[in-house]
């Protein structure tokens, strides 16, 4: 995609459907006009003086104790520089859509339009209480310090500069973790520091602060050493001045432990790097491109322990580690400040975490055998789903500890699994997902290239790194539409119905007819064939010149499975296919089988259509938690359909003892944890959180899934085929692009787990 093209991109995903990235929705009933009367007149005036009694009040009746403001003035926006508060703004509402999607919490997003240091302090004093808490953001130093330090001294609820104090709490952590590898003290180490901004500021004091020592510092801003001889420093790098007699970056490096960039690209030359002590700790965090390449680094010292701020390279020191974890604690026990023990207690957290067994989950997400505390593993991974129950907890008994805490927790267990809950409101699946398959992307077959959604899904796959697309269709069509895409990358293209391809469909053909001959397919009739495209992408697959291939956008679905079913087969013991649909919904995501295959399964289809789905539920890091559903609860019908669910569940239980499923259930007890427990305390699924739903025909599973998707925007994938020999997965028909995106994502992370089976065998 061309600069023009990927610029085009970015503005209308910030345009469309809705301008911006964030929304207010209400949290309370309002449909009737007795709801409207309590939300507002009369019934409104009653919290109104229990909070004039008392103003703590406000947190109980309001939303202010999960509200934070994120506020700027646009004087340091990314690496835009000033462009104003105006401008700033996409970047404010994208760090509010952070603080949802990791922490559940609820952002306004503030620009204010002044430069003025104390008209900035009066501003966000003034709108303080609507405010749980206040994120400041993209401000420049040295005002950034000043506008801290006053807020925090003025205002009895928390504030934090990010741009300070998270890479702050994220480098330290790294920092004390690599420190243990490389088995070096951190007060006697030699630091140095490129970098003189408020995020070097913030990160030198926060290393202090765990016992590093100023005379082993050294700090460089542009005009090189900050040394205590030179006029006119501002206080703040006056405190990191050294009196050493050097100038250089290279001068500092010498015999230095640790390197920390927050400056400028490539500044740090090879021979710098190799004047440095054992074991070498570099911390090249400049954005997009570090202060030296993280190859070039490696490959000059293999001692080295290296970190970036790069997702695409080990060790990444990613802000979305701390922020809303930070505040999350701090609201959760309605903390007046974020102060340096809370901020040392998120640090010891993330350094901790790393030191601990990686979930499964993690290491399918990053394409890891297993991820283990080392080298290239010293800080957690940003998908973790410990983070929220880990750092919260700590920055909460900080915060208590040191007496800044209104609401102290009493039951810890119950405080982390309330946590917990709050991971089920995103869609950290898909980018889950998405990771894993740029880590390892495979050959995918477009089927129906010709189509330009499917065209704009392949694209998008082959530009994110996804997958490599083979696209099938009729050529000149394809070039058009690539053409209109902004698509010139050299992508194959293949047409069935050309000449062109007549050696490799003889190939196919031959293939096909050696299958079939003793099932009445004749040559001819093979070469035939082959001039249809879900018959030579099937066979692409078949004789591994593709690893995947989507189809099924423009074709009814049985049309799509009858040459996959004929050419691929199920996989080895398998009776029955089935498709599974992930549908993204506010508990989590939840899989639904079967969805687009079996119209009436008897009890055996059932079971093993819920046994194949659990290994697809284990195939995306999720412990399965099967319901099996019905109309009926544990035996109160004895009619057949609710029978052969019954008999299905017998089944599993007495051949797979260790499977978590039962039924059969009405779907209110399968998704009510509550209930189950008070009604049926007996069942295998009490206690638990159910994740995968079986119905006990194809009517209830597909009219499901499609309500969920249009009712409650519950983003789907799928349907997911289970039990091919092949991965091949079937499009709904008019899916849209983000659908056959997230299937193609779905078809490489298949094929990676049958490459890594069969590299077992």
């Amino acid at each position: 995609m061309s600069k023009q093209s990927k610029r085009l991109e970015a503005l209308l995903y910030h345009a469309k459907p809705t301008p911006g990235k964030i929304k207010v929705v209400p949290t309370k009933k309002y449909a009737s006009q007795r709801d409207l009367s309590l939300a507002y007149s009369p019934g409104v005036a009653e919290p109104c003086l229990e909070i004039a009694k008392d103003i703590n009040n406000v947190y109980k009746y309001t939303a202010k104790g999960n509200l934070v403001a994120v506020i700027s003035n646009g004087t340091a926006v990314l690496g835009l520089g000033n462009i104003g508060p105006e401008a700033s703004k996409p970047v404010m509402e994208g760090k509010g859509l952070l603080f949802k999607i990791f922490a559940d919490i609820d952002v306004f997003d503030i620009e204010v339009d002044t430069e003025d240091v104390d008209a900035f302090i009066e501003t966000v004093k003034n709108i303080a209480p609507t405010f749980g808490g206040i994120n400041l953001e993209d401000i420049k130093a040295p005002e950034a310090f000043e506008i801290e330090r006053r807020l925090k001294e003025e205002l009895d609820i928390p504030v934090m500069h990010d741009d300070q104090h998270g890479t702050a709490i994220i480098s330290a952590a790294a920092l004390l973790n690599a420190l243990e590898l490389a088995e070096k003290k951190i007060d006697s180490v030699k630091i140095v520091v490129s970098g003189a901004g408020a995020a070097a500021i913030s990160c030198t004091r926060l290393y202090q602060a765990f016992g590093a020592k100023r005379e082993n510092i050294v700090m460089l801003d542009s005009k090189g050493v900050i040394r205590n001889d030179r006029e006119t420093l501002t206080s703040q790098k006056a405190e990191f001045a050294t009196d050493r007699k050097i100038d250089t970056l290279g001068e500092a490096m010498q015999d230095a432990d640790v390197f920390i960039g927050l400056s400028q690209p490539n500044i740090v030359m090879p021979d710098m790097l190799i004047s440095m002590a054992a074991n070498p700790i570099v911390f090249a965090m400049a954005n997009p491109i570090p202060e030296i390449s993280y190859q070039l680094a490696i490959d000059t010292r293999e001692d080295i322990i290296m970190a970036t701020g790069r997702s695409d390279h080990p060790n990444q020191v990613n802000n979305v580690l701390g922020f809303p974890f930070i505040f999350r604690g701090a609201l959760d026990v309605r903390a007046t400040k974020i102060n340096e023990e809370m901020k040392m207690a998120a640090v010891k957290a993330l350094s901790n975490l790393a030191k601990e067994p990686v979930p499964e989950q993690v290491n399918i997400a990053y394409a890891e055998t297993r991820l283990t505390f080392g080298r290239d593993y010293i800080i957690p991974k940003p998908f973790d789903p410990r983070l929220i129950a880990e750092v919260p907890p700590a920055v909460a008994k900080a915060a208590m500890e040191s007496g800044v805490a209104k609401e102290p927790i009493e039951d810890w267990d119950r405080y982390k699994n309330s946590l917990l809950e709050r991971l089920g409101s995103d869609n950290k699946l898909v980018r889950l997902l998405l990771g894993r398959a740029k880590n390892n992307p495979k050959r995918v077959v477009f089927a129906e290239a010709d189509q330009l959604d499917v065209l704009k899904a392949a694209q998008i796959a082959y530009e994110e790194g996804i997958a490599i697309p083979i696209l099938l269709g009729r050529r000149e069509t394809i070039l058009s539409l690539m053409d209109e895409l902004d698509f010139d990358e050299d992508i194959e293209i293949i047409d069935p119905k050309s000449d062109e391809e007549i050696n490799r469909k003889n190939v196919y053909a031959d293939a096909y007819w050696q299958q079939k001959k003793r099932k009445g397919v004749t040559k001819h009739a093979a070469q035939k064939i082959m001039r249809e495209r879900n018959y030579f992408a099937a066979m692409m697959v078949n004789e591994g010149d593709a690893d995947a291939l989507i189809s099924g956008y423009s074709a009814n679905y049985p049309n799509v499975v009858k040459p996959m079913l004929e050419l691929i087969g199920m996989a080895k013991g398998v009776t029955r296919i089935a498709t599974t649909n992930i549908m993204m919904t506010q508990r989590g995501p939840m899989f639904l089988s079967d969805t687009a295959i079996n119209i009436d399964p008897t009890a055996e289809d059932l079971a093993r259509i819920a046994y194949m789905t659990s290994k697809v539920t284990k195939m995306f890091g999720i412990d399965p938690v099967i319901a099996m559903t019905s109309y009926s609860n544990f035996g109160s019908s004895d009619n057949p359909n609710a029978k052969k669910v019954r008999d299905a569940v017998a089944y599993l239980h007495k051949t797979y003892p260790d499977m978590i499923v039962d039924g059969e259930l009405q779907i209110d007890f399968a998704l009510n944890s509550k209930m189950l427990q008070d009604i049926f305390p007996f069942s295998k699924l009490a206690g638990r959180k159910v994740n995968t739903l079986i119905f006990p025909n194809l009517d209830t599973a597909n009219i499901t899934y499609k309500l969920l998707k249009e009712l409650n925007k519950a983003e789907s994938i799928g349907p997911i085929m289970i039990g091919m020999n092949k991965p091949v997965h079937i499009l709904q028909l008019g899916a849209s692009v983000d659908e056959i995106v997230n299937m193609v994502t779905v078809a490489v992370v298949d094929a990676q787990e049958r490459e890594k089976r069969q590299q077992k065998k």
